[in-house]
């Protein structure tokens, strides 16, 4: 089952991701978390040590990579359950890129290697964060940062079986509400 999780910054994605890769792992398959984040401050520091404490002892295999998803992943059983967490900084880091420099077709790139990852791989949970529900007018730059990640979001939503959004604590099926019954997963 594939299943793609979008909502609000900071809103307990990423933990009830983790909880649902853990009951879509098959019994002897591995569980591989793909963190994607590039730490750029003190904030995503702390960010990627609570994800790290959170996962400890739930028997996850951690491979980090900020944006060669498709190398880092070639070792991979296909059989075990995968959570990529997350698409917004797998795009921040392949659209600006350490060099300076900004390609604005990296949105491309991610829908080209997610697509490959999701027919490859039996088990997914994907996350990405839901940024398009404020009123404010960014500049032309975050825009197509924010344009390029919409896209990426409705392509993996379209191959992904079940499509959830997080909110206020819970989650709204968009889409897979029947296949997601049996791996319903509560909020702590």
């Amino acid at each position: 089952m594939k299943v793609f999780i979008s909502g609000g910054c900071k809103n307990g994605k990423s933990s009830y991701a983790q909880r649902l890769a853990q009951k879509l792992q098959k019994t002897d398959a591995p569980l591989y978390y793909l963190a994607t984040m590039i730490p750029v401050d003190s904030e995503d520091e702390a960010r990627i040590i609570r994800h790290r404490n959170e996962r400890a002892g739930c028997g996850f295999q951690t491979i980090e990579t900020g944006n060669d998803i498709i190398t880092a992943v070639e070792k991979c059983d296909k059989h075990g359950a995968f959570l990529l967490d997350s698409i917004t900084a797998l795009l921040s880091n392949t659209m600006f890129p350490a060099d300076g420099r900004v390609d604005f077709l990296a949105h491309k790139k991610i829908i080209t290697d997610l697509t490959q990852l999701i027919n490859r791989f039996d088990d997914m949970v994907i996350v990405s964060d839901y940024i398009y529900s404020d009123a404010f007018r960014y500049d032309n730059l975050t825009e197509t940062y924010r344009r390029n990640l919409a896209c990426i979001d409705r392509h993996t939503a379209d191959l992904c079986d079940v499509v959830l959004e997080i909110c206020y604590g819970t989650y709204i099926a968009h889409k897979g509400k029947d296949f997601l019954k049996e791996f319903a997963c509560e909020f702590d």
